[in-house]
């Protein structure tokens, strides 16, 4: 169902739209966390610390083609806030093309570059076997994650964000189910787990494609969509390509902390791996809030509303700040009781190192949540290199002090989980003082006031 975010109450409207894509996300974060939860009560450290450490290596690799989606669905929104269906059409027919190109190419490096990859992961001895065989069938989901990733986007981008819940709902589901009958029930190793999840991924991604060609007749390119222009295929690659780095850059940040903490041992891993999701789960609603703002903004913007795109700016800070408040309380006092879902009561260690990390993040989410919106407010004025140059300020610090600290013999993984927020709030200075820069530009008839 499309639905106009140019009208209506602002928060109201905003909260609406979100929502089914907060509960879609919390969804997704279930085809990994289910993984985690199952392997690493039936299956050991071992298995847990391996699942945990390709978690953030497909994080990174999908973070590329979700980029590239966002990028394009940005282009559509703000094609829809004008009004100009064609041009929307013409952009869906070059995205297509060119996000299936580089979908392709990630699935032919990845495979045949994956003990290179694992090699410099410093994946321990320990784990390497079993982490080797889950990434190999992990991998073989990337191009269903592109399917559903861009057909999502487009949905959202016409104010359509429960369709997409549907799918992903069902795929979770199934997920689910299957990590329980292959470990569980039929006793099978942790590559059962990741073709679980690839089962489910097909399920979502071939799911919502059928469903857009089918029942949306009118987002069908036709012949003339193929005549593809300059300018067309200039404004979706930049976009695309803006957001794709966006998200690469981040991803790989955390990629890089993840090698760091390898070289700490199976039980800091298996506590990261395990403290990760519960982090990631605490803080993407805020994460999709963001998404969801940046489709209001970018609609408002087509619409050239700059009075609604301003106060929806002040309902959001409210909102999201709110939000992550009340989430870092809840974080820090039941931070031991949520480690003991992913790990044994018994591995007091790894508890005790996933605690330390999740009260320290879990006490600036505020500052995240601030930054998410900067992200959606650069995107959806059409500005997306602005997000980028944040997102290399927030990772380029937290790696770099990571890098510089964790060496130290008195901070260890301290110097990595404080890394964190620092850069969280670096970044939220920068994007704020550019805020006020951009309310001070003089407006011109192609240009948003604030």
């Amino acid at each position: 169902m499309e639905k106009d975010l140019t009208n209506g109450n602002i928060t109201k409207t905003m909260l609406g739209f979100a929502f089914p894509m907060i509960l879609g996300n919390l969804l997704q974060q279930c085809y990994n966390i289910a993984d985690t939860l199952i392997v690493g009560k039936f299956l050991g450290k071992e298995a847990l610390a391996a699942v945990g450490s390709a978690y953030t290596l497909m994080t990174f690799l999908t973070s590329i083609i979700i980029g590239l989606c966002m990028g394009s669905g940005t282009v559509f929104s703000v094609c829809f806030g004008r009004g100009d269906k064609q041009q929307m059409k013409n952009s869906i027919t070059v995205s297509f093309l060119f996000i299936t190109a580089v979908s392709a190419v990630i699935n032919i490096l990845v495979f045949a570059n994956t003990d290179l990859i694992l090699r410099l992961l410093r994946v321990p001895a320990d784990i390497y076997s079993i982490m080797r065989e889950y990434v190999r069938i992990i991998f073989l989901g990337i191009f269903f994650t592109f399917l559903y990733n861009y057909f999502a986007f487009m949905l959202r981008a016409l104010g359509d964000s429960v369709v997409p819940l549907c799918f992903l709902g069902t795929a979770a589901a199934l997920n689910i189910a299957l990590d329980i009958l292959f470990v569980v029930v039929f006793g099978m190793g942790a590559s059962s787990a990741a073709a679980a999840t690839v089962i489910a991924q097909a399920v979502s991604g071939i799911g919502i494609a059928a469903y857009v060609l089918i029942k949306k007749p009118e987002l069908r390119p036709h012949r003339d969509n193929f005549k593809i222009t300059k300018k067309t295929a200039l404004e979706v690659i930049r976009h695309s390509c803006a957001a794709c780095v966006q998200q690469s850059v981040m991803n790989f940040g955390i990629l890089m902390i993840q090698g760091l903490v390898n070289s700490f041992g199976s039980t800091v891993i298996a506590a990261f791996g395990a403290a990760v999701k519960i982090d990631s789960f605490a803080y993407m609603p805020a994460q999709e809030f963001g998404n969801a703002f940046s489709i209001f903004i970018s609609q408002n913007h087509g619409s050239q509303k700059p009075g609604r795109v301003s106060e929806g700016i002040k309902k959001a800070v409210i909102v999201s700040v709110s939000f992550c408040l009340a989430v870092s309380l809840v974080i820090f006092i039941f931070a031991p009781y949520l480690m003991r879902i992913f790990v044994n009561a018994k591995e007091t260690g790894i508890i005790e190192c996933g605690v330390q990390y999740l009260r320290i993040e879990g006490s600036f989410y505020f500052a995240i949540g601030i930054l998410f919106l900067l992200y959606g407010f650069y995107r959806g004025i059409e500005k997306p290199e602005m997000s980028l140059i944040l997102t290399v300020i927030s990772l380029g610090t937290r790696v770099l002090l990571a890098y510089l600290l964790a060496p130290i013999k008195a901070v260890g993984t301290l110097g990595i989980w404080w890394a964190v927020p620092i850069g969280w709030i670096l970044a939220d200075i920068v994007g704020s003082l550019c805020l006020r820069a951009v309310k001070r530009i003089p407006k011109k008839p192609d240009q948003i006031e604030l």
